[in-house]
């Protein structure tokens, strides 16, 4: 059974960093991928950012340069949100799919085979 559990998310103040993470349990693909996608009320969930088993990672253009997504070697990975922007306001989720390479784990929701439960991100002016 896979278990992924986020962590790390809160209320800031524009311009403030937070660090989102998010333990895998039981997830033993050799070829994977693991990304953040975000849902704010009324908005289509999206997907942020994306990593790889080899640490390759792609990220939402509307990211880019101010969110980074890493792995550690037990599984973790992280999310490192910096000058964050009352737009970035939402609950992020964690998701994960075998086979698949980091582009898929941003573009292509619909493929995910496993979600967390979500940490909110509350950015204010």
């Amino acid at each position: 059974q896979v278990n992924l559990v986020e962590s790390g998310g809160g209320s800031v103040q524009a311009g403030g960093s937070l660090r989102l993470s998010c333990a895998a349990a039981g997830f033993t693909y050799d070829h994977y991928c693991m990304g953040w996608f975000r849902q704010a009320p009324g908005e289509e969930r999206e997907g942020v950012a994306g990593i790889d088993e080899d640490g390759i990672t792609h990220y939402a253009e509307s990211v880019e340069g101010r969110l980074t997504i890493s792995k550690d070697s037990a599984g973790t990975i992280y999310l490192e949100m910096n000058n964050l922007r009352p737009e970035d306001s939402a609950m992020y989720y964690c998701a994960a799919a075998g086979a698949l390479g980091s582009w898929y784990c941003v573009e292509r929701e619909e493929m995910m085979d496993y979600w967390g439960q979500g940490t909110q991100v509350t950015v204010s002016l």
